[in-house]
């Protein structure tokens, strides 16, 4: 994976500054269509159809544009041919992740998963994402998840930073410090 997101970054860097010279609504665009194409890519039968030997690069941009139906923008198409013609087309998944990092840290914004042992109400979500934007100086995109087995309390995670005030969280890590 760690040589993947290798490869991804400088096609991912170089997609973020060309949709960023072109504006916003650029940005947007293009998070779209290649979170498209990269979902396409990612099919266990696509994948296996593009890796097969017998296929050329013109073959697989053909088979993709044609698997994205009349979705690519003419940038987007260009950058994708170029992936092609350098046989990178399975890191396209890796490309769309780390081009969102980008647009996020571009547009300020950070996804937040809460994980929780109960539902969380509206005001709550609203608190926490008060809190949760104030501690990372950031606007919050906040998706929630439900997991009984927590107990209570919550695991908020965003990008590598992970808080676990779970129930379940707590009582690990007391039955960690009385094995030792």
């Amino acid at each position: 994976m760690a040589e993947l997101t290798t490869v991804a970054r400088p096609y991912a860097k170089a997609a973020f500054e060309y949709a960023n010279a072109e504006g916003k609504l650029e940005l947007a665009i293009w998070s779209t269509q290649l979170a498209l194409a990269a979902a396409i890519v990612q099919d266990a039968d696509f994948a296996r159809y593009l890796s097969r030997p017998s296929m050329t690069v013109a073959e697989q941009e053909t088979a993709l544009f044609a698997a994205c139906g009349g979705e690519l923008s003419a940038g987007v198409r260009n950058f994708l041919s170029l992936v092609a013609a350098n046989k990178r087309l399975m890191a396209l998944p890796a490309i769309a992740e780390l081009y969102e990092v980008l647009k996020a840290q571009a547009e300020n914004t950070a996804d937040v998963t809460v994980t929780s042992a109960f539902a969380l109400s509206d005001e709550q979500e609203d608190a926490l994402a008060k809190q949760l934007a104030e501690k990372l100086g950031a606007r919050i995109n906040i998706s929630t998840e439900v997991d009984a087995a927590l107990i209570g309390g919550v695991i908020i995670r965003t990008g590598d930073l992970v808080i676990d005030a779970s129930v379940r969280g707590k009582l690990a890590k007391l039955s960690a410090t009385l094995n030792t």
